[in-house]
């Protein structure tokens, strides 16, 4: 028997605050890629370790944000622990891959293409993770071309960002990124749980009401505490952010080394980025 899935039991409500989530790590985590180009070596590190956290605890805020909006209506919903912040680790790591190759190899095309892969496959592979951490009396089937179309979407739409990231300068380009990188995610999301059937036990083996056998498990009880983290280090970031003028304006900041401002990307690098 099929399922009766409903993705936006609140309305518009959970895609906008998802949305929002989303691009709030992405403008953190695209402004710590683009001042790490004009760090100095020692510091650049420090920049995209901070934006890879940033993006990828936007990256999984924003999946869990929208998964409050889903529901089957035949039978209630959990989350195992273990796999959910698995996802978050995940996340982390990919994304990290993704612009630390940009970070120390620059614009190159290749470094965009390989960077901004690795970072769309990081997207695609929390999702994908985080519906395997459900729990419910039921199987899960997926639809393939959306699947694979989910995927393109989030590489697709990462590379851009990250291109737009490090080769555009100004506020708006800035704000233009995050909001592509915002896309790519809610894009993936939404076009992957498009492609989500939900196909029920029969009998069911589990009693209707899950606090029986998984207390404190349903997912109003456990997705708002598991976001109060993620939210308050993107919070965390905004504010490191602030305290650096070099990262707000998208200019050059100080050198440590010699007292005085880097003229474009910091020297040393494997290769900066080339800007025109």
């Amino acid at each position: 028997m099929q399922g009766t899935v409903d993705g936006f039991t609140y309305g518009l409500v959970t895609p906008v605050a998802a949305f929002l989530m989303a691009a709030l790590g992405a403008a953190l985590g695209l402004r710590c890629t683009t001042r790490s180009l004009h760090a100095a070596r020692s510091y650049r590190a420090g920049w995209l370790a901070l934006g890879s956290l940033s993006i990828g605890s936007g990256v999984w805020t924003m999946h869990f944000v929208a998964m409050t909006g889903f529901t089957v209506q035949e039978t209630p919903i959990s989350y195992d622990r273990p796999l959910t912040f698995a996802g978050l680790a995940l996340a982390v790591v990919m994304v990290g891959i993704g612009i630390f190759i940009v970070g120390y190899r620059g614009a190159t095309r290749m470094a965009l293409i390989t960077g901004g892969t690795i970072t769309g496959l990081g997207i695609a592979s929390m999702h994908y993770l985080g519906m395997a951490g459900m729990r419910m009396d039921a199987r899960f089937a997926y639809d393939t071309p959306l699947v694979v179309l989910s995927v393109l979407i989030a590489g697709a739409a990462a590379t851009g960002a990250l291109w737009a990231a490090v080769t555009l300068r100004g506020a708006l380009s800035g704000l233009g990124a995050s909001i592509l990188m915002a896309v790519a995610v809610t894009g993936m999301h939404y076009t992957g749980m498009a492609a989500l059937d939900v196909h029920l036990h029969l009998p069911p083996t589990l009693p209707s009401d899950l606090s029986a056998v998984l207390p404190g498990d349903r997912p109003a009880e456990m997705i708002g505490p598991m976001l109060v983290g993620p939210g308050c280090f993107l919070l965390l970031a905004a504010v490191v952010l602030l305290f650096d003028p070099g990262a707000v304006t998208g200019e050059p900041g100080p050198d440590p080394r010699a007292g005085r401002p880097l003229r474009g990307p910091a020297r040393g690098g494997a290769g900066g980025a080339r800007y025109r």
